[in-house]
């Protein structure tokens, strides 16, 4: 039996509204944290503009002076002529390996003939459009979070050896995007004048259920799960399956020791059900991974986890 890749941890582009200096920061702190991989750039909305791509390439010349792999991450929902532009920008950094958001970014960075990651919200399915995504260029891939670990193995069994799985292994789960800003609508401000509502929320702002149950979380445009996907106890499986990248997902507290913890996990050094122990004070809401297991999302489903190798 062939020894299974070594996993490695990336984190995942900011999705929330931080101010300027937190930012740089928290960037500084991730610089000597254990992550491999780190994904930057304004995803969600573009009037976010405490950092501009300038800003966002200085810390990502901070993360390869730090030894990190730095990928800079295009915009999901694009729905202006401007965020077309700023979306031109990005793919045409000629120093980074650029995460594409949404098709138009592919189109751009497969005509201009560079390897790019296919971002989360390219929802990849199936083996022929794995295949067809990876003829235009793609060298790594994000898994749907709504993809079983069952039907994922095969997708890395059967597709191009030399294309890179990631999975979503840490976070709020980002649902979906939409043109109306729902931070602001709460407020009951236009999108064209939020006053940078989001700015209030770090970790987004709570929607609950009329029986007072944590639902969803608003970011802005984005419509987050409110529970926490957590597959650290997962890692083992991961690593038998060739999955080769798990992602982390930036909160504004203790992304720090979330990534210390999954770093132990992968290297053999604390077992899986201590490191989900260890984990749950640090998360922001009740953990789930139905989706993993083919249940529903919020689900959390308790399993036996494999022996590493």
């Amino acid at each position: 039996m062939m020894n299974a890749p070594t996993l490695k941890l990336s984190l995942g582009a900011l999705q929330y509204y931080w101010p300027r200096q937190t930012i740089f920061d928290f960037y500084q702190a991730i610089a000597a944290s254990p992550v491999d991989i780190i994904y930057l750039g304004e995803t969600v909305c573009s009037r976010r503009h405490e950092l501009r791509l300038s800003d966002w390439i200085d810390i990502a010349d901070l993360m390869r002076d730090s030894g990190k792999e730095a990928v800079l991450s295009t915009q999901v929902l694009l729905e202006s002529g401007i965020e077309v532009s700023a979306m031109h920008k990005v793919t045409g950094n000629p120093d980074y390996l650029i995460e594409a958001n949404d098709m138009g970014a592919v189109q751009r960075l497969s005509a201009a003939q560079r390897p790019f990651v296919g971002g989360l919200h390219l929802n990849i399915y199936n083996q022929p459009a794995l295949t067809w995504l990876a003829s235009l260029g793609a060298t790594r891939w994000v898994a749907p979070l709504e993809m079983k670990h069952q039907d994922l193995s095969a997708l890395i069994q059967d597709g191009p050896k030399d294309l890179q799985t990631e999975v979503f292994a840490y976070g709020r789960m980002p649902l979906a995007f939409s043109a109306r800003c729902f931070t602001a609508r709460q407020r009951n401000l236009p999108k064209d004048d939020c006053q940078f509502a989001c700015m209030d929320h770090p970790d987004g702002l709570m929607l609950k259920t009329r029986e007072s149950e944590d639902f969803l979380v608003l970011n802005g445009i984005q419509t987050q799960s409110a529970r926490v996907h957590n597959l650290i106890d997962e890692l083992p499986r991961m690593q038998s399956m060739g999955v080769a990248v798990a992602r982390i997902s930036p909160q504004a507290q203790h992304t720090h020791e979330i990534l210390a913890l999954f770093d132990a996990v992968r290297r053999g050094t604390l077992a899986p059900h201590d490191a989900r122990t260890q984990l749950q004070p640090l998360v922001p809401d009740q953990s789930c991974n139905g989706y993993w297991h083919g249940q529903p999302g919020l689900d959390l489903v308790e399993t036996q986890t494999l022996a590493t190798a």
